[in-house]
């Protein structure tokens, strides 16, 4: 299975999950008056959207290149990732508001029920973010990232409405807006939570070097390679799920055109093996001076 299969299975996943879990939330969070849960069914059903928008950039991303994208689509998973963030942004946003205008309207106390439906969910909840990550970390895809990280920040939203739940059921009358506070500071935490995803994207987009590990992995292979003395400038950049590299090769000084270049082609052929991750492989020749 590939990279962009394990990652389009991933959001597949995600995207179920996000749908089963959201009606659960709105049914129960309006039989069982607790706000807390509408927020976390708001929530829920933003990233049910977001998931689509992680499909629809995954598979885009993972179009091979063309005459007009000779470096492939992979940037437009990152441009998903803000996209994304803004749907994050805009859930913390509702919540936030529909939480202050709870907090100052008398309501009743939610039900006991609720807890056990929220302890639930907390559990899938953060079940579902260890598998999409552990997903993302495999393919190397930030907008997966991101799916993840919607699945752990409705894990705390949701613990933050159980503390709520259990502070509005324990002390009972005049401590009905726990609940209501408690999807305030989830509102909160998703904010951020946006700033934690949205900055690997940025620098994914502005070619930020993060890769010293795969530099120096690079590198190590790359003198495998008979006639290869010794690595020179190392640059990396990221699209996608691919990283496409520029690396300065130093060789004999004293060999031909012909044999230096066909020594570019044998340490490109090499990387691709060794790193199957590598993209777009440009090898540039440098004499041995020494």
């Amino acid at each position: 299975m590939t990279n962009e299969q394990k990652a389009i299975k991933a959001t597949y996943f995600s995207i179920f999950g996000n749908a089963a879990l959201a009606l659960i939330k709105w049914f129960a969070g309006y039989f069982g008056n607790s706000y807390a849960l509408i927020a976390d069914a708001i929530e829920s059903t933003s990233d049910i959207f977001a998931s689509f928008l992680v499909l629809f950039g995954i598979k885009y991303a993972s179009r091979p290149a063309d005459e007009n994208h000779p470096y492939g689509h992979g940037r437009a998973e990152p441009l998903i990732t803000f996209l994304v963030v803004g749907f994050l942004i805009t859930s913390a946003t509702v919540i936030a508001y529909e939480s202050i205008e709870n907090i100052q309207t008398p309501h009743k106390l939610p039900k006991p029920w609720t807890l056990i439906v929220l302890g639930g969910i907390i559990i899938w909840k953060e079940i579902s973010y260890r598998l999409v990550m552990k997903r993302s970390r495999e393919t190397k895809s930030s907008s997966l990232a991101a799916d993840a990280w919607h699945h752990r920040s409705d894990a705390i939203t949701s613990v933050a409405a159980f503390i709520g739940i259990t502070i509005a059921l324990t002390f009972g009358e005049g401590y009905e807006a726990a609940d209501d506070w408690a999807a305030l500071f989830a509102s909160g935490f998703i904010l951020f939570n946006c700033y934690k995803i949205f900055r690997p994207a940025l620098g994914e987009i502005m070619d930020e070097h993060l890769y010293d590990d795969l530099t120096l992995e690079i590198r190590k292979s790359s003198v495998k390679v008979e006639g290869i003395i010794d690595t020179e400038k190392c640059f990396i950049r990221k699209a996608g799920m691919k990283y496409h590299l520029e690396l300065h090769a130093i060789v004999d000084g004293n060999i031909s055109v012909k044999e230096g270049h066909l020594l570019a082609h044998n340490l490109e052929d090499f990387l691709r093996i060794e790193i199957p991750e590598l993209g777009h492989i440009l090898i540039h020749i440098e004499p041995n001076e020494y």
